[in-house]
């Protein structure tokens, strides 16, 4: 490392060696990165991407909305980073509880967060659970402008981030295994119950659920219908998720 004072300003420069921050684990060699830093001020590394390096120069304090460990001040969307062995969620409140322990952890627990999940007991449809938009992911990102663009999307690995800002393993090129890509919504495209089942309303691991990919891909990658839906792709097993590449993860979205 070599340090350089210029007046009130100190350049540092680095390299490091054998460093990457693809998520897939690929990537390595030498790796260069200057600050510059202004005396009295802090410096912030807010960009990052899959395979690049990243470069910064801060004289003040960083303006992005992103944080080092996640989340964005414009958030209200994302797919959850943790996993559960089946679909017993503890009901809804137990599903909302999850998203807003998981917001709160990266520093966006002032907002009310709903699961988007759909029910029999009371009738709920996953779609009025939510905010009208537009919807922004932790990267800070809108993901659609309303209710009505996000239900005509497909879904995008690149895009459907968890609350911590990364992909979620899937059918992509270049993710790493396990696949995990199947998102519990019990809901059909519109966003409304689907009557395949919810999971007994997310109280048991018994049964199936509509599940959607959050990559919007299928086998080798296929984009096509109804591999494509991010909320109602195909059933999945409530005690079993594994089954279809599943990890029982939700959706969450600030409520209305």
């Amino acid at each position: 490392m070599e340090m350089r004072t210029l007046g009130a300003t100190m350049v540092v420069l680095w390299a490091c060696t054998g460093c990457g921050d693809d998520e897939t684990g690929s990537g390595g060699g030498t790796s260069t990165s200057s600050s510059t830093i202004a005396s009295g001020s802090g410096s912030s590394n807010t960009g990052s991407g899959s395979g690049s390096t990243a470069s910064s120069t801060s004289t003040s304090t960083s303006t992005s909305a992103s944080s080092s460990s996640g989340g964005s001040s414009l958030m209200n969307f994302f797919v959850t980073s943790d996993t559960y062995p089946d679909g017993n969620f503890g009901g809804l409140a137990g599903a909302d509880q999850r998203c807003q322990d998981l917001a709160a952890a990266v520093g966006e627990g002032a907002k009310t967060w709903r699961a988007y999940l759909s029910a029999f007991d009371p009738p709920t449809d996953a779609r009025d659970r939510i905010g009208p938009g537009p919807y922004y992911n932790a990267a800070g990102v809108m993901v659609a402008a309303d209710d009505v663009e996000l239900h005509a999307m497909d879904g995008d690995a690149a895009l459907f981030l968890t609350e911590t800002g990364e992909m979620v393993n899937g059918q992509w090129s270049g993710s790493p295994p396990p696949n995990e890509h199947d998102i519990m919504t019990g809901s059909n495209p519109a966003g409304a119950l689907d009557f395949e089942g919810t999971c007994d309303d997310w109280t048991s691991g018994n049964g199936n659920v509509k599940v959607g990919h959050s990559d919007g891909l299928g086998p080798n990658m296929n984009p096509d219908p109804p591999f494509s839906s991010w909320n109602s792709s195909h059933d999945g097993s409530c005690g079993n998720p594994g089954s279809t590449g599943g990890a029982a993860k939700i959706y969450c979205f600030v409520g209305p």
